[in-house]
């Protein structure tokens, strides 16, 4: 309640804006109407009557005497509602824009009967609307134009119960006693009256009626009250006074406060320069305290920004925040009306199709500092503040809060909720009747107060012992020593510290900068630069200054520096020798050398242009150039694109299917030859957009023209609608479902093959200027357990003769893959490739385990800049780790080069068992051809018949054996076995000798061990190992037919090892022929009918019209 003046008792309540809304429970929506109108006189907004039960008792209602907006009574199932002394309804807002008074659905069975309205004889503004009361009889008799204004509408419809007929004549709705005050007036009365004759006109500032014809009769102001008497305005604060031409202060002068005049504002409000009492200031003003007294002030610049609450603005009818306006919250310093935060706030609201809200959005709130209104939560009520039913919450944390000036506090049902049972309550409050109530929140010992909690009040140790707002010393209610910046300290940095500080009013405040940091002594004595003890700089006068004052015009100011960093004055013959014309001068001069410099750069180029032009018309006059015009110094790529028919091609089996197709598994048919070459066809969806053919057409282009035998080669186009692309399949798939297939028989000597392997790889592609961008051990394929080829170019991109990096468009990327620039700014350089070749080793090592499993891609380069990585293999010793670690480093020019991988890795390759540590590695052996799954299903899916490689069937002349010398024949089948000893596979030889019908898988492992070509030879073994791989070990003795491996003369004499680029022992061919990386100038240039060529040699293939020769190493 408010008491608007020391003369005639008033109480004020301010009314609800919810229409017909339930809030909560009826008895509580009960209790908080209760609270609300108890004893109050003025309703300054709407008086809301609704959803009150028949057995509650509103005798409470008696006391109002005048409503400032509309009343409206809906919704109850009492059948009398008692205002028997309302006098006045003003009408300021009207209920669905343009009723005064509305009594609308109150029940049917049982209901509202009677409307005790005897004292009301006005409406201001608005009509009336009576509709959907069956109960309620005899509201068409009232003179209901006597009560409202002529150009308002009445909707007035009468009961519907039987009883209303037979009560007609004894009862009336209102009362009995209700008088007419202007319908029966005389002529000469401007307004209302209190009978027919002239004498009995009541003044033009009356309403609802008068006792007399004085201002001082009305039963209620028309526009103002001021000590009993109605008045048209206020007295106003200010006069003009004639002998002064002043404005002087008016004794008399008085706040318009509703329809009252007040000496001082209520509390809640605010005194404006227009003699109002507002709620709130204006955008461009803001709240001040002078003298005691509320004030709105013009802002120095920028105000803080003020929002609108609930019942205000365009909040005006939202019942509580919600989803789709928290947003209107952030980084408001005021909110003018109401916060209410219920139920459906974080639940949402099916009804209206309100989303629920993420209750991290709460903290919007944080950068408030006042709320102007109320703030509740469920259930509704007159409560200022709320906590109810959030079990989230565990503090408060309102450190800022100084005060709650009406309303009750209530906190209940918060079950993580400490920091609450406080002794700052009290103090906040400005009235008797305020109170705190706390009811199931956390417990005192879940709270943790104790020294070694994290929910610790710092109570004991800085802050009082009233308590404090949450966890830390921010949230003390006041602080035991001093405070610094919101936070309470035990001390301030007087006599020593960084920033150096003096006490006011035991907050902790920094010394100007131009203070002189003493030690054991105070810097400064306040704030100022005139209140250092010591200048850190010069002293003018009182001030301390930077520098002493020059310049200023017409005055002698020039000062300069004494012995003790005084300024002093300059003489007073002392002059300034004026540079201007100096300076002008030497500002012609430059811009003439400026013009003159950039005229001669213009002739020298043009100079050059001219020559280079008609050295050009030159050379294109005469019939033979003397060379090749390539300006950029790059050689001509001349790879091979083969174009193939569709009718050529035979789809087998699906391999996989992505954004842009399919890949299949299939054979190549050569038209008008008898032979199969298995293939993988990639086939653009039809629907797929013109960018994915363009992308597709790009991997092309870079897969034609890779030559080296770690990368997949491209072997054709085809042409139809939907583009593919057929390139080769590799028997054993790819290499990560090879490891994690075969884990437990791949020894440190394989994987360290593996890493030389692909390492050099990508050296090519970092010398042919290609940055591969999706390097995985998904994307490396396995030809032969001892080779593997990079492939999967979608992502690749070549990079020009001066470029240095590439910046791609957002999309589908291997994000856990990728390095930290790549995924900051999507850069992608050769440095990049390096730090997925250390993920793809990552993968190698751990058997094909997934890097960062668990963690989403989103947040991959927030831990990768927080310093984490993937974790230290099992098997690898940390010399194998740290070359991980440097190809993960933030700065791309730190990683490590390709070739210096290569390098490392070869260098461990020599000794495998000191590098990588695997239980039983010397008896560890590879699968055969029969143990791939991939293979094998070749056999169930087609007639393998006539079935030739793709590098064999395009190097025709490069057969295993010569024509006049038929290959050696095994002990264990009578045909013979055609696996080449230079990585070619043989597919035909392949499936009709690996997998014979009357032969064991056991047997067949005996011939593969006998007949793979001895590699990797580390040791001399005399007994046969266990391991199925000829590449690691050699052949055992007395397994294997001395012819076969004679066949080329010679035999494999000391220990080699695939990795090496430069081995120091002689090397044997049969020892390397099957090794990619020994395929370089092994065939004398007289061998016209050598074993192997590579395909970037190959005159048919590449279309030149010369074939390279090899030589032999």
């Amino acid at each position: 309640m408010i008491l608007i003046s020391p003369l005639i008792y008033s109480p004020v309540c301010q009314g609800t804006n919810n229409k017909l809304t339930l809030l909560a429970q009826p008895d509580d929506h009960y209790r908080a109407m209760v609270r609300m109108y108890r004893n109050c006189t003025v309703v300054l907004e709407n008086l809301e009557i609704t959803n009150v039960q028949e057995y509650h008792d509103l005798s409470f209602l008696r006391s109002i005497e005048e409503v400032g907006g509309y009343v409206l009574i809906g919704i109850n199932y009492v059948d009398v509602i008692p205002l028997e002394n309302l006098r006045l309804i003003r009408g300021h807002s009207l209920f669905d824009g343009k009723y005064g008074l509305a009594v609308v659905s109150n029940s049917i069975t049982s209901g509202l009967r009677e409307l005790h309205m005897r004292s009301l004889t006005e409406i201001l503004k608005g009509g009336v609307k009576i509709v959907h009361n069956p109960l309620l009889c005899n509201v068409e008799t009232i003179q209901w134009l006597d009560i409202v204004q002529d150009d308002s509408d009445v909707n007035v419809s009468r009961g519907t119960d039987p009883q209303c007929k037979l009560n007609c004549v004894q009862t009336n709705v209102f009362s009995p006693s209700l008088s007419v005050t202007r319908l029966n007036c005389a002529e000469q009365c401007s307004r209302r009256c209190k009978g027919p004759k002239p004498i009995d006109c009541c003044s033009e500032h009356c309403a609802a009626g008068c006792t007399g014809p004085q201002p001082t009769d009305c039963l209620a102001c028309r526009d103002f009250q001021d000590d009993g008497m109605c008045k048209d305005a206020c007295p106003r604060l200010m006069l003009y006074d004639p002998n002064t031409h002043q404005l002087v202060p008016n004794p008399n002068g008085k706040y318009n406060f509703g329809a009252t005049c007040v000496k001082k504002c209520p509390y809640n409000f605010v005194a404006t320069d227009h003699d109002a009492c507002v709620r709130t200031c204006s955008s461009n003003m803001h709240e001040v305290e002078e003298n005691g007294i509320r004030k709105c002030k013009q802002c120095d610049g920028l105000c803080p920004k003020v929002c609108n609450g609930l019942g205000t603005g365009a909040l005006v009818n939202t019942i509580a925040v919600n989803a789709t306006n928290i947003d209107s919250f952030i980084n408001c310093t005021k909110i003018n009306g109401h916060i209410t935060i219920m139920r459906m706030t974080f639940q949402g609201d099916v009804f209206t199709n309100t989303p629920s809200m993420d209750p991290v959005k709460l903290d919007y709130f944080k950068t408030v500092k006042e709320i102007s209104g109320k703030l509740h939560s469920w259930p509704n009520g007159t409560v200022s503040f709320a906590a109810l039913n959030i079990p989230h919450l565990d503090h408060l944390g309102l450190h800022s809060l100084k005060e709650i000036s009406d309303g009750e506090v209530v906190i209940r049902n918060n079950s993580r909720l400490c920091y609450v049972e406080g002794s700052y309550w009290p103090k906040l409050f400005r009235s008797e009747n305020q109170r705190i109530r706390t009811e199931n929140n956390a417990p005192m010992h879940s709270c943790g107060m104790g020294l070694n909690s994290n929910m610790f009040c710092f109570t004991q140790l800085i802050c009082w012992q009233e308590g404090c707002w949450g966890p830390g010393p921010s949230m003390c209610v006041s602080c035991q020593h001093v405070s610094r910046k919101g936070r309470c300290v035990s001390h301030c940095n007087v006599l020593d510290g960084d920033p150096r500080e003096y006490v006011s009013e035991n907050v902790c405040l920094e010394c100007d900068p131009e203070c002189k940091i003493l030690n054991r002594t105070p810097s400064c004595h306040g704030p100022g630069a005139d209140q250092c003890t010591e200048c850190a700089h010069f002293k003018d006068g009182t001030q301390c200054v930077a520098q002493c004052a020059q310049g200023l015009y017409n005055r002698l100011v020039w000062t300069y520096p004494d012995k003790n960093g005084q300024c002093q004055p300059c003489h007073a013959n002392c002059t300034q020798r004026s540079h201007m014309p100096v300076v002008a001068a030497g500002l012609v001069g430059g811009m003439l050398l400026l013009m003159v410099l950039l005229l001669f750069i213009f002739v020298i180029f043009r100079r050059r242009y001219i020559r280079r032009k008609r050295t050009l018309r030159r050379l294109l006059q005469e019939r033979e150039l003397v060379g090749p015009l390539t300006p950029s110094g790059e050689a001509p790529n001349q790879a091979l694109l083969r174009i193939l028919k569709e009718t050529e091609l035979k789809k087998i089996k699906v391999l996989g299917s992505g954004a842009f197709g399919t890949v299949f598994k299939g054979l190549w048919i050569p038209e008008g030859e008898d032979v199969k070459v298995p293939v993988a066809v990639k086939v653009l969806r039809e629907v797929a957009s013109p960018k994915a053919s363009k992308e597709i057409l790009d991997e092309a282009y870079v897969m034609a023209g890779v030559d080296h035998p770690h990368m997949c080669r491209l072997l054709g186009i085809c042409l139809t609608s939907s583009i593919q692309l057929i390139t080769q399949i590799m028997p054993f798939g790819s290499l990560l479902d090879y490891v994690q297939e075969n884990k437990d028989n791949i020894g440190s000597q394989t994987l360290l093959n593996w890493c030389v392997q692909i390492a050099k790889g990508m050296n090519y592609l970092e010398e042919c200027h290609l940055v591969h961008r999706d390097l995985a051990a998904r994307n490396v394929l396995v030809k032969t357990p001892n080779h593997v080829k990079i492939t999967d170019f979608g992502l690749a991109r070549l990079l020009g003769a001066e470029e240095k990096e590439y910046h791609a468009d957002e999309g589908k990327v291997p994000i856990k893959w990728m390095a930290l620039e790549s995924i900051r700014h999507w850069t992608y350089t050769h440095q990049s490739d390096v730090w997925s070749y250390g993920v793809t080793v990552w993968e190698l090592m751990t058997f094909g385990s997934k890097p960062y499993d668990g963690i989403p891609a989103r947040e991959i380069g927030d831990i990768l800049e927080k310093g984490e990585r993937l974790p230290q293999p099992s098997i690898c010793t940390i010399d194998v780790y740290m070359i991980m670690v440097k190809c993960w480093m933030i700065d791309a020019d730190s990683r490590p080069h390709f070739r210096e991988l290569v390098a490392e890795f070869s260098k461990m390759a020599r000794d495998p068992s000191r590098y990588l540590v695997i239980q039983g590695d010397d008896h560890m052996y590879q699968p055969s051809p029969t143990d791939s799954k991939f293979c094998m299903s070749w056999i169930s899916t087609e007639d393998m018949d006539g079935v030739v490689d793709a590098e064999e069937y395009l190097l025709p002349n490069k057969r295993f054996f010569n024509q006049s010398q038929p290959p050696p024949t095994p002990q264990y089948h009578n045909t013979a076995v055609s696996i080449s000893f230079y990585g070619i596979l043989s597919f035909k030889m392949i499936l009709a000798n690996f997998w014979p019908s009357n032969l064991n898988v056991k047997n067949n492992q005996k011939i593969i061990t006998n007949l793979f070509p001895t590699e990797y030879i580390n040791l001399d073994v005399t007994e046969t190992s266990n391991m199925i791989n000829p590449n690691y070990e050699g052949p055992a003795r007395g397994q294997t037919e001395d012819g076969y491996i004679d066949t080329y003369g010679c035999k494999p004499d000391g220990p080699e090892y695939l990795n090496t680029s430069c081995a120091t022992l002689p090397r044997s061919p049969c020892a390397t022929l099957d090794n990619p990386d020994y395929q370089q100038n092994f065939l004398s240039s007289s061998t016209t009918d050598a074993l192997f060529l590579p395909a970037a040699e190959n005159s048919h293939y590449l279309g030149l019209s010369k074939a390279m020769q090899s030589h032999i190493r």
